[in-house]
């Protein structure tokens, strides 16, 4: 997976990952994923300790979903190479890799008790055994 974060796409316009019809669907309107849907219960339902988050908006709705899951007791790896933004620095704001680079940081140093919080990038990471072992 390549970071896109030097290219500014139209509202509407993000690259969408693949979903089976049977996988569940849960739409937001909310930065935090888990504000105002079902996703926690989605989640409870189908057993659901550890999230592996990536997408967009590193500065908006990823910051928000890791904090969020976070929060309510989630174990959260965010995929480093796998999460982007656009350039808001004519407002202010550092570019997007800095932003991009700045989350990563901190993400891996964030602790809770009987939580996890990691960075990994997607070269580094596989849906399997070795990775849950990394997790405690």
């Amino acid at each position: 997976m390549t970071n896109i974060s030097d290219k500014v796409l139209p509202s509407g316009n993000w690259p969408r990952s693949s979903r089976a019809d049977v996988e569940p669907l849960v739409e937001k309107t909310d930065g935090d994923s888990f504000e105002g849907t079902d996703l926690e219960e989605v989640l409870s339902a189908a057993r659901v300790g550890h999230l592996v988050v990536s997408g967009a908006q590193t500065d908006m709705c990823i910051r928000s979903t890791i904090h969020g899951a976070f929060a309510r007791g989630y174990d959260v790896t965010l995929v480093a190479d796998a999460h982007t933004t656009e350039d808001l620095s004519s407002y202010g704001a550092p570019t997007p890799d800095l932003v991009i680079a700045h989350t990563n940081l901190y993400w891996q140093e964030q602790a809770a008790p009987g939580r996890r919080a990691r960075t990994v990038r997607t070269a580094e990471f596989t849906f399997d055994a070795a990775d849950a072992d990394q997790l405690k």
